[in-house]
This record gives C-alpha cells, sequence and structure tokens, in this order.
C-alpha cells in the first residue's frame, strides 16, 4: 500500500493546475527596510514560500537576505521573524 502523504503541500495539485503564472513585476518588487506588509501567499510559486499558518498576517520588513526578506510579524503573543520571497508580500 502506498502512504498517505501528510506534507505541507497536500491536496494542492488542483490548485496548481488552475493557477496563473507569476508576473514578473511580483518577482522583482523592492521593499526597503521598515515597509509594512502583508503575507499573501502565491500557491504558483513555491520558492521561498512562508508556512501557511502565516497566510493574512501583517508584518515590517527588519531585513534582507539574498533575494529573500525578513519579515518581523506577532503571532498570539509572540514576535516571529519568517523569511519570504517578494511574490508573496503585499505593500501596505
Amino acid at each position: 500500500m502506498v502512504v498517505k502523504s501528510h506534507g505541507p503541500r497536500r491536496r494542492t495539485r488542483e490548485k496548481f493546475r488552475k493557477t496563473k503564472r507569476v508576473a514578473v513585476n511580483e518577482y522583482v518588487k523592492q521593499f526597503n527596510i521598515g515597509d509594512k506588509v502583508i503575507v499573501d501567499i502565491e500557491s504558483s510559486s513555491s520558492r521561498g514560500t512562508p508556512f501557511k499558518r502565516f497566510q493574512g498576517l501583517f508584518g515590517r520588513i527588519i531585513g534582507k537576505r539574498g533575494r529573500a526578506y525578513f519579515v518581523e510579524i506577532k503571532d498570539g503573543n509572540k514576535i516571529k521573524k519568517i523569511i519570504a520571497n517578494s511574490e508573496h508580500l503585499k505593500a501596505v
């Protein structure tokens, strides 16, 4: 028998077939340190994707690593730092 998948990408195969391609402008977006952003996960791009729990949360850019950004968000009572690429972030 085949073992059922319990990974973070389970039950997402139909979404990949139906989603559109990401525009080039989404990849080349620039943010400055201190900018306020919303984490909006782009399902058709899997590079630099933050964990699905952070979908829709508000945060602040605190740094950059390569082409990805450090975003500081509040998850419950904790301050957390996540790494996300520009296509998964929206300026406020």
